[in-house]
């Protein structure tokens, strides 16, 4: 048996029929492979990034659970015992509240309890110290209707305190987005042109631009959050060009729809809205450089000149007193 088959291993004729008999197997397996396996490859695909996607939410619902501080830190008790006892959401509340709070940062229901107790509780405070001041411990001889008046004006202060702390808040929280968000969108150009899917762009750029923007590392990783958890993607993007209120993040969070709705390149669509932002910045810089001459005009005839009048006329005066003497 032994010598049969060396004697047709030593045969090139039979070697060579083995050769094409095994070459002519790989052919048909090779061809026949793709209409043995299953055709619905879409229908994989789909479901490995659904559980991805699950892994994600999961991974990130932990880590919110395990923050001291996140989006459902309780209120005070007290606060929270006034504002139920007096049912301050129905004669305080606004229905556009809720929004206000979070375009200047404050999320959650303790935001929401803490600044309808601060609407019941500055005026009254307010109204109790000015009356106290003007009522007991002054003593100058104002006339009661002046008094009067000083108690009612410090109530309206007290009344629209909360708002303008929370309009100041919001102008400085977008004057800190608007800085950040060129270099946000440089950023976001560079991971996903490097093959990263657009949440781990996100949630990577939120990461790295907490160092010059606190408030835009809040608004990306929300929004990479949101990106998780939402089954409508357009609803994340949307809910983030809301929350900021400016325009050039409203006009990203389009071409991110429009990207994830049509299918088209984001790369292209970012590195065109960041090429405009760093436009829109240089532009509003040059206002600014433009609009100093008429502000220092003031300033220069008020402090300026005089000096330099002095300086230069003072020798002169000594001169004149010395030779008239």
């Amino acid at each position: 048996m032994f010598e049969h088959l060396s004697q047709r291993l030593g045969d090139t004729q039979f070697l060579f029929s083995l050769l094409v008999a095994v070459a002519a197997m790989a052919t048909v397996l090779t061809v026949a492979m793709p209409l043995l396996s299953p055709a619905d490859h879409l229908n994989r695909r789909m479901k490995a990034i659904a559980t991805e996607r699950g892994r994600i939410r999961a991974r990130e619902r932990t880590r919110l659970a395990s923050e001291k501080k996140g989006l459902r830190e309780k209120p005070k008790a007290y606060m929270l015992r006034v504002v139920e006892h007096l049912n301050l959401r129905k004669w305080v509340g606004t229905d556009t509240a809720p929004a206000q709070l979070a375009a200047a940062g404050f999320r959650g229901n303790k935001a929401e309890i803490a600044f309808l107790f601060f609407k019941l509780v500055a005026p009254l405070l307010l109204m109790g110290l000015t009356s106290f001041y003007l009522f007991v411990l002054s003593s100058s001889d104002w006339p009661v209707i002046n008094r009067i008046a000083g108690v009612l004006f410090a109530t309206y202060l007290g009344i629209k305190a909360p708002d303008i702390f929370l309009s100041n808040a919001t102008q400085k929280r977008r004057a800190s987005i608007k800085r950040a968000f060129p270099n946000t969108l440089d950023l976001l150009l560079i991971c996903v042109e490097s093959g990263m899917s657009i949440e781990h762009a996100i949630r990577k750029v939120g990461k790295e631009i907490g160092s010059e923007s606190v408030a835009m590392a809040e608004e990306l990783s929300l929004t990479a959050a949101e990106l998780s958890y939402l089954s409508d993607r357009r609803q994340a993007y949307e809910n983030l060009g809301t929350r900021t209120g400016t325009e050039h993040i409203k006009a990203v969070t389009s071409a991110l729809m429009q990207a994830e709705q049509y299918g088209t390149p984001m790369g292209t669509a970012l590195r065109v809205l960041a090429q405009e932002s760093r436009d829109a910045r240089m532009m509003e810089a040059e206002k600014k450089a433009a609009s100093l001459p008429p502000k220092l005009t003031v300033p220069m005839i008020l402090f300026f000149l005089p000096v330099l009048f002095a300086i230069i006329g003072t020798p002169a005066i000594i001169q004149v007193m010395a030779l008239s003497k």
